[in-house]
């Protein structure tokens, strides 16, 4: 089991550092003017999504299905388990609603400003504060 922790964690820095940084490149992508840079930007988004972000969000879901199976008669009873598993839910969308606006900026159809995106980037920061407490402290 200390195997399967060890990789689930690694995957969830993995997919975190990728939520971190995507939403980032789309500040800068919504800043750019001209097609060169653009076109930049939308191969550095498609590959930080689809070969790293993509693989680190299932191996992530991997791995914590793996400790759940082990410890699944103690964490069906707790509710902190259930309610990170809401915050998961809603990075799971997070992590859609970025493929969303990349396939927008592969089509040039970017509805949005620099400024929504500094904003949007920082919305997985409030869910890996809030999951890290729950696993770590299991306050309820």
């Amino acid at each position: 089991m200390l195997w399967i922790k060890a990789l689930h964690i690694i995957s969830v820095i993995c997919w975190f550092a990728a939520l971190f940084y995507l939403p980032r490149l789309f500040v800068y992508h919504a800043m750019c003017r001209d097609d060169v840079g653009s076109e930049r930007f939308k191969v550095m988004e498609r590959k930080l999504y689809r070969g790293i972000a993509t693989p680190a969000m299932i191996a992530t879901l991997v791995f914590g299905l793996g400790l759940v199976h082990f410890q699944w008669e103690y964490l069906k009873t707790t509710y902190w388990f259930w309610l990170k598993m809401g915050l998961v839910a809603l990075l799971i969308g997070y992590h859609h609603l970025c493929g969303a606006y990349l396939k927008r900026f592969a089509r040039d159809d970017n509805p949005h400003t620099d400024r929504f995106y500094r904003i949007f980037n920082e919305l997985p920061v409030f869910a890996l504060v809030a999951i890290v407490i729950l696993a770590v402290v299991k306050p309820f």
